[in-house]
């Protein structure tokens, strides 16, 4: 009898033994391991590349930008914006009539941050083109995650769409072409110039090098 008592006893403790490996093994495997840095901010694919700026004028990209494409365009900012008139304020505002608008202000409803109403001055081309291509840049500390544009042509056409929502401010002129290209023009032209004058220099000599004045002389004698 004390034989099967002292049996059962050894297999119940050898099965607690084993239970308490597994537990400690799967805790192990298991283990919940956070990262060092949790979540991630929402960036674009071009302006993650780096780069945003262009050797094209600002006033001259919006001449040649295309409305239908800043519709394609807005398709980025369609989970945060609204833009249709009197359309309701989402994770960011409301964006019918905003070119124009004060930076930060306008918008009835949508709490700005602190960092945007500070930047003070108008949604103009210019700050709403540095505004797409990096919003932290423009303004430190602002509310929105989105990274930016990284196309100098994709912000042009954006902001056109922008523009025909209920803005309509009209365009900057394009500047002219650089001034060196019309400078070469007087400088090639001045070639057949040159040419002439060797012609007339020729003209003055005779065949063999002597001043042409010198044959009517060797006809006398």
């Amino acid at each position: 009898m004390d034989n099967r008592n002292n049996t059962i006893a050894g297999w119940v403790l050898f099965a607690g033994i084993c239970a308490l490996g597994l537990t400690i093994g799967s805790g192990m495997v298991f283990a919940d391991r956070h990262p060092e840095k949790e979540g991630y901010p929402i960036e674009d694919s071009e302006a993650g590349a780096g780069g945003g700026a262009s050797a094209v004028p600002l006033p001259n990209l919006l001449a040649a930008a295309d409305v239908a494409k800043g519709e394609a365009v807005f398709a980025k900012c369609a989970a945060c914006h609204t833009i249709n008139s009197g359309g309701a304020n989402g994770i960011g505002p409301n964006l019918y009539g905003t070119m124009g608008e004060p930076i930060g202000q306008g918008k009835a409803g949508f709490a700005f941050s602190d960092a945007l109403k500070n930047v003070g001055g108008t949604w103009d081309f210019e700050n709403m083109d540095q505004w797409l291509t990096s919003p932290r840049k423009f303004a430190n500390g602002t509310k929105m995650s989105f990274a930016g544009l990284g196309s100098a042509e994709d912000r042009a056409n954006l902001i056109v769409y922008l523009n025909a929502q209920g803005s309509n401010l009209p365009l900057p002129a394009a500047e002219a072409a650089p001034a060196a290209d019309a400078a070469a023009a007087p400088a090639e032209g001045a070639a057949p110039a040159d040419k002439g004058a060797d012609a007339a220099a020729a003209g003055d000599k005779g065949g063999n090098g002597a001043p042409a004045a010198a044959a009517p002389a060797e006809a006398k004698k």
